[in-house]
């Protein structure tokens, strides 16, 4: 049985058996990156994280900057090509993935803890974290493979919906732009500018290295050592400019050739550690995130069948995220479809849910908590956000009672403190609307 085999067939015979409440254990290495570990048994496996603040928010005058680094690191790395450092991976059976959010910038490993696996895996890993040697064949392959994917965006109304969205909302506040950039920027980033910003934002101290696995705690503070000791210590990214809301009501309409209108609608929303998280989570879950049995979809698809789809949601990030309103509808009905939901968001922030809705979402929230937290890779993800963003160490063990805790009060005065109608961003994609 290869080796490749034996992981997938170790991983449905144990994925059920990780514990829902992990003990966290944190620390910080010499040179400053920030430390977060569960030892998860069950597995001979493990699986690493490593979180640097430095997503598309730091891009700067260049976007697409970040997801473009991001995008280069296993492309050449301690004199080894791409393909090298793949096939390294892949003998082993170890898994490599990298990823660029408008936060953070993430860099994974799956690997067995067999000795041979485990050290060749994490060697690799460390070289392309810490030796990145951005070979300009890549660099312009993977520039072209971006130019091609942005202009792809524009024949999708949804894309040309969620930039426009984000631009507006936030206008020259790092968010506004997105994390693939545009044309005109990516055509204009060079690889001086990728190892600036490697070279700035790579660095230990804006590190948060995240390990959960089949290693003891020494295990862990060696492979934590390991894998930055070749960085720069550097200093952590600077902090970010508030967001200032909307002080009143935008509509932007944008002619598409579709029988259907994409809607966008929202405002300033939240950051991670903000003190109404819990009682405007629970109450979105009502409103418009949970599916099928929201009230937005009641009102909308099942009463209207204005849509086949509606749904809202709160995105927090470093500083405050948007609160998010979507659907489709046909071209004729999206006044109607609009109307509806102003109506139905302004009749839920003057009165709230019932106390059987408020019921049944906190058993739809905390009876799936479990499967969020059921496997390694689930595990690693949630430290990642603990640690990235500052979250206290028992996040996953009280989120529970939080969310029981919430009343149908508390529901009432954070969405009329937070959330204001009269103020949203509506974006409009499709054909004519009045």
């Amino acid at each position: 049985m290869s080796i490749k085999q034996w992981i997938f067939v170790i991983t449905l015979l144990f994925s059920s058996s990780l514990f829902a409440s992990p003990d966290i254990e944190h620390w910080t290495t010499d040179n400053g990156a920030r430390v977060y570990f569960v030892n998860a048994p069950e597995l001979p496996m493990v699986d690493v994280n490593i979180v640097f603040n430095a997503g598309a928010a730091r891009d700067g005058e260049h976007p697409g900057l970040a997801k473009l680094t991001n995008a280069m690191l296993d492309e050449g790395a301690g004199g080894m090509d791409a393909d090298a450092i793949a096939d390294t991976f892949s003998s082993v059976g170890a898994n490599y993935s990298a990823n660029s959010q408008r936060d953070m910038a993430v860099l994974s490993l799956r690997t067995l803890t067999e000795k041979k696996a485990f050290d060749t895996a994490l060697k690799m890993f460390a070289e392309v974290i810490a030796k990145p040697s951005f070979p300009e064949i890549s660099f312009l392959r993977i520039k072209q493979q971006l130019l091609t994917a942005l202009q792809g965006e524009k024949q999708s109304p949804q894309s040309i919906a969620t930039r426009t969205f984000f631009q507006k909302l936030y206008d020259k506040h790092p968010y506004g732009s997105m994390p693939a950039g545009d044309t005109v920027s990516v055509e204009k980033i060079n690889l001086d500018n990728l190892k600036a910003f490697y070279q700035q934002f790579y660095v230990a101290k804006n590190a948060v290295v995240v390990i959960v696995g089949d290693v003891s705690k020494q295990q862990a503070s060696q492979m934590a050592t390991a894998l930055t000791k070749n960085l720069n210590s550097g200093s952590p990214a600077p902090e970010l400019p508030a967001v200032t809301p909307l002080s009143k009501q935008q509509e932007v309409v944008l002619p598409f050739p579709s029988s259907q209108t994409t809607i966008m609608m929202g405002q300033i929303g939240m950051s991670r550690d903000d003190p109404d998280y819990f009682p405007l989570y629970v109450g979105n879950h009502i409103l418009g995130g949970s599916g099928l049995v929201s009230i937005l979809s009641d009102e909308i698809r099942e009463k209207r069948g204005l849509t086949y789809g509606v749904y809202s949601y709160f995105s927090p990030m470093q500083k405050s995220g948007p609160y998010v309103f979507g659907l489709q509808t046909r071209n004729d009905q999206t006044e109607e479809a609009l109307h509806v939901l102003k109506d139905t968001l302004n009749t839920y922030i003057e009165n709230g849910p019932t106390e059987a809705q408020l019921k049944a979402a906190k058993q739809n929230i905390t009876g799936g908590f479990a499967l969020r937290v059921d496997s390694n890779s689930k595990i690693a993800d949630y430290l990642s956000m603990i640690g990235f963003y500052g979250l206290p160490l028992d996040y996953l063990d009280s989120f529970n009672d939080k969310v029981n805790a919430v009343t149908v009060a508390d529901i009432k005065d954070a969405f009329k403190r937070r959330v204001h109608a009269d103020k949203m961003l509506t974006v409009l994609v499709g054909g004519e609307t009045k």
